[in-house]
């Protein structure tokens, strides 16, 4: 008999070790609703999951016309079975009472419900006006990390070749532009060189801000399996909070925030101080290895201690475990990503597997990871800066290669200036240049920074806002239009996830109401706008899922990320294949830069490069003559201090970040009981040395300030590095999904009041990781403790108040809709 094990209370389920080499062992989870046993099952339909960017493959179970539970798919190379909290309970969130199933129009200050019709004609007539009396760039879309690849591709032919403007970009680039960003400075073209497969072989592993077990828990599975089994490889870990790979690491660094450009440098300088390069390497496959040789001399471990607050010693000897890996795998995620120096810092990264030659061979390779299920496709497609297939916007002979796919003359396409990033569009929608924004599937009301000044720019009258959505979202209640959206496992659609493995995700159940599918919905509004080529037929002329995608193949034909050898058949039959997959190559790629770095060339790049400190653009004049040969670029960056440092006013740094159990601005997993039970509100961490000196103790009320704004919540006590403070970024502003908040003035629990309009100079990417902050009390816990999970990286310092996270209490009362809860929790074990 299998044991059940409570999957919100061991969240990474029970252990199935393997050693190098060996083939993961099969762990299959289920999850059923309460009631329900398999023979209730009519059919598992094939999909994968949308609530995090692991890209697990799972089923759904559909009866009656609803979903009954979900299960792993044993045979899938991402998960082989395995799921995570919010994979194996955030089914629900499709059920709950409050889901959008009509559109909405504002009327006398109130939305009101209306028909299809009458809600896309007003979209419709707003679109046509603007563009006759301001022209394409009065007009942008902000999309999502959430939807489909045919969703995406269809937005990004919309905008660039129908309304013709540079106004398109995904929420992506709050937290993965600069994973994109990193891997074109480093090898000419997006696209992640490594695979999951790679942490089956490596010997050693290192994690740079990123907190896998949180934000990737089937992957940190994969981890603990080899850390349970024979020749468990070394860990280095970069993370200032005490998450479950800092615990497990061989060696943990704990810097301060803003630091890990000098953290970087040190470490790359002791492997060169030390000959631990592959010289050979270097010479036939990079360029710019002198310069940053030159340029670590003087950034000694003594050095970066002063600046990171790190020992030297512990620098050191994460620098030897580097230096002598014989199969390193790296992955960077946020803790890099969302802080100050973003892309020179990730870049580093690259630069570390260039030195030693660790790119593109079993167990050897870089994951610059993504934070959203389908980031990859909104890149690959264009529906963020870049345009469709990794073309440069700046080589001529790209536009004009993409002007023949679509039928257009090259013109149509801006291309005059970079794709405009979404902090620069909400700044032009303050300035009152943009005067429309389609916003879909995404809450910038609570994931962008500076909310008070967000909240001001979509309120704004002279902004008609349309969002499209499956709830009443904080930023729908503020739009001109709201289009009720079908979400996960009520559409079809591909998912490329940050290894590149591609699933299709079929529909399983009908959307409730009149919502609609966001390929149908931009299908109508492309019919409607009679948006044509230059021969003057269609300019979208696919109807469906298969056919869209279909025209993407295309798009992509020739290009990093080839989809020519798939088929929606070919995926049904194999489950996740990566690409580029070609005819030639119809089982995928699973490493990328076996035989060199191909992408690099001047004529093929998608990026002439920029430099990785001032962002300073390169034209392809200055990139082919400092890359003649087209290799891989070796990038050094100066280490500068963060733009706001902390003061005798604010003398705290503060970070925001993720929990295991929910998922952005929990529009999903607020609504889903066991989840939000889990973490039902928002929390400050502290460390207990800061505690005593402030006087607090777990479970107090406490105000965060900073120059901008300022948030209240429970304090919980971890172990967290002293100096600083850190705050779950996914509750908003209201007080339930459904309700609502307080008067500004009172104070908000959304930590994204408190932060800096600041982005990285590179990638662009907001920078969520550095604002100076002070604490003070609000009132005594008097024996309450923090709202925060006993598990992963909010674990209390002190074995002391907190209930241990557990998967049998239920919701708090008003928190969530009323929704049955499922009994007891997913069986694990090796399926047979």
């Amino acid at each position: 008999m299998v044991p059940v094990t409570d999957r919100i209370a061991e969240p990474w389920g029970t252990r199935t070790p393997f050693g190098p080499g060996e083939e993961w062992p099969v762990r299959v989870d289920t999850q059923l609703a309460e009631g329900v046993s398999e023979p209730d099952v009519e059919r598992w339909v094939p999909t994968t999951s949308l609530l995090h960017s692991n890209g697990d493959a799972m089923d759904v179970a559909v009866g009656a016309g609803r979903i009954l539970g979900v299960r792993g798919r044993p045979g899938d190379r991402v998960n082989r079975g395995r799921l995570g909290p919010k994979d194996l309970f955030g089914w629900q969130a499709n059920a709950a009472p409050d889901r959008l199933t009509r559109p909405l129009v504002r009327e006398a200050g109130r939305l009101t419900e209306t028909d299809w019709p009458s809600a896309m004609e007003r979209i419709v007539d707003r679109s046509q006006h603007l563009l006759t009396e301001c022209g394409p760039g009065s007009i942008g879309f902000y999309t999502t990390g959430q939807l489909f690849l045919e969703e995406y591709y269809t937005l990004a032919v919309i905008a660039r070749a129908g309304i013709g403007t540079n106004h398109l970009d995904g929420n992506t680039r709050m937290c993965t532009s600069t994973a994109a960003e990193a891997l074109k400075q480093s090898f000419g073209s997006d696209g992640q060189p490594g695979s999951y497969s790679d942490l089956d072989h490596a010997d050693t592993l290192a994690l740079f801000g990123h907190n896998m077990a949180e934000t990737q828990p089937v992957l940190w599975m994969r981890i603990l399996d080899r850390l349970a089994g024979r020749q468990p490889p070394k860990l280095v870990c970069v993370d200032p909070r005490p998450t479950p790979s800092a615990r497990r690491a061989t060696v943990h660094l704990a810097p301060r925030a803003g630091t890990n450009v000098a953290l970087m440098n040190a470490l790359l300088h002791e492997i060169i101080r030390t000959g631990r390069i592959d010289a050979e390497y270097v010479r036939a496959h990079t360029t710019g290895f002198d310069e940053l040789r030159q340029r670590l001399a003087e950034c000694t471990p003594h050095w970066a201690s002063d600046i990171c607050d790190v020992p030297a010693e512990s620098i050191r000897e994460a620098a030897e475990i580097l230096g002598t890996a014989r199969r390193l795998v790296s992955t960077v995620l946020q803790g890099f990503y969302q802080s100050h120096q973003a892309t020179a810092a990730a870049v580093q990264v690259n630069n570390l597997h260039l030195v030693r030659g660790m790119i593109g061979q079993p167990g050897a390779g870089v994951l610059q990871m993504n934070g959203q299920p389908t980031a990859q496709n909104t890149r690959e497609c264009g529906a963020n800066g870049d345009l469709p297939g990794f073309r440069n916007w700046q080589n001529d002979d790209h536009v004009a290669e993409l002007a023949r796919v679509w039928n257009v003359d090259p013109a149509t396409i801006p291309h005059f200036a970079p794709p405009t990033h979404a902090m620069q569009m909400f700044r032009y929608a303050e300035q009152g240049s943009l005067r429309m924004l389609w916003i879909s599937g995404t809450n910038p009301a609570v994931s962008l920074p500076e909310l008070t000044r967000i909240r001001a720019i979509l309120r704004d009258e002279g902004l008609f806002t349309v969002v499209q959505d499956i709830f009443l979202t904080e930023t729908a209640q503020l739009a001109d239009v709201v289009l009720p959206a079908a979400t996960w496992a009520e559409k079809t659609g591909t998912c490329t996830n940050a290894d590149r493995t591609v699933h299709l995700s079929e529909k399983a159940i009908e959307p409730p109401g009149q919502a609609r599918a966001d390929l149908d919905i931009f299908l109508d509004y492309a019919r409607r706008m009679k948006f044509r080529d230059r021969g003057g037929g269609t300019l979208v002329s696919w109807h469906d899922p298969e056919s869209a995608f279909e025209a993407w193949k295309e798009c992509s034909a020739g290009r990093p990320c080839d989809y020519t050898g798939f088929t929606y058949e070919r995926l049904r039959q194999a489950g996740g294949i990566q690409w580029p997959c070609t005819v030639s190559t119809p089982g995928g790629t699973e490493r990328l830069y076996t035989e060199g770095f191909t992408w690099a060339d001047a004529a093929l790049c998608e990026s002439y490069g920029k430099d990785v400190v001032t962002g300073a653009a390169s034209s392809r004049t200055e990139y082919q003559g400092a890359n003649p040969q087209g290799k891989a670029m070796i990038k050094a960056a100066e280490y500068l201090p963060p733009h706001e440092a902390p003061s005798a006013e604010y003398p705290l740094q503060l970070i925001t970040g993720r929990t295991l159990y929910h998922f952005h601005t929990r529009t999903k997993t607020g609504r889903v009981p066991q989840l939000n039970a889990a973490a039902p509100d928002v929390w400050i961490e502290l460390s207990p040395v800061e505690a005593a000196r402030y006087g607090l103790e777990e479970g107090d009320m406490v105000e965060v300030a900073t120059p901008r704004g300022s948030l209240r919540g429970r304090l919980r006590i971890t172990r967290i590095r002293d100096g600083m403070l850190f705050v779950p970024f996914h509750y908003g502003y209201w007080d339930t999904p459904t309700g609502s908040g307080p008067a500004e003035d009172e104070g908000g629990r959304a930590a994204n009041e408190t932060i800096v309009t600041d982005w990285d100079p590179v990638s662009k990417q907001p920078v969520f990781k550095t604002a100076a902050a002070r604490l003070s009390l609000v009132e005594r816990g008097l024996g309450r403790s923090a709202p925060a999970p006993s598990t992963a990286a909010s674990a209390p310092a002190h074995p002391a108040p907190p209930d241990a996270t557990t998967g049998v209490r239920g919701p708090e009362p008003g928190r969530v809709p009323d929704r049955p809860r499922s009994e007891g929790d997913p069986r694990d074990g090796d399926a047979e």
